[in-house]
């Protein structure tokens, strides 16, 4: 099974995201998106893929938004693409990408509705956070 994530290394969630990837039985292509990011086709693809608004993809904190009035309901799409562009932390993360479909991984147990083996065995996150238990089980 083919899956790309777009990986932030300094986000917990990011992390936590590939660390399931890995224990799936995978190992994804990884694109550090802020050192190499995806173009604007690329960008437009995941968001319409993962079933997002491209206002619902932008990421807040830690980012430029507030500087760049990007809260304005005025700003069209394209512009919001073009600040993306220019600033690629503002592109939320992590997407990933397999055969089963396209996600915004946040939190990060979302990717395992899109792994060809979701039963990963027990998993917790890095914040000690129980995802799967040790019967293999979802934690809510």
């Amino acid at each position: 099974m083919s899956v790309t994530i777009y990986h932030n290394p300094a986000c917990g969630t990011s992390r936590n995201t590939l660390a399931m990837i890995r224990q799936s039985g995978v190992e994804p292509i990884v694109v550090e998106y802020l050192t190499t990011p995806p173009d604007r086709e690329t960008i437009v693809k995941l968001i319409a893929d993962a079933g997002l608004t491209v206002r619902e993809a932008l990421r807040q904190k830690g980012t430029p938004f507030d500087e760049l009035g990007l809260a304005d309901p005025a700003k069209s799409d394209d512009e919001l693409l073009d600040a993306i562009e220019a600033h690629p932390i503002l592109l939320n993360r992590p997407f990933v990408v397999t055969p089963l479909g396209t996600r915004l991984c946040r939190p990060s147990e979302a990717v395992l509705d899109i792994l060809e083996n979701p039963d990963i065995g027990p998993f917790t996150k890095e914040d000690g956070e129980a995802v799967i238990d040790a019967e293999g089980k979802r934690v809510a």
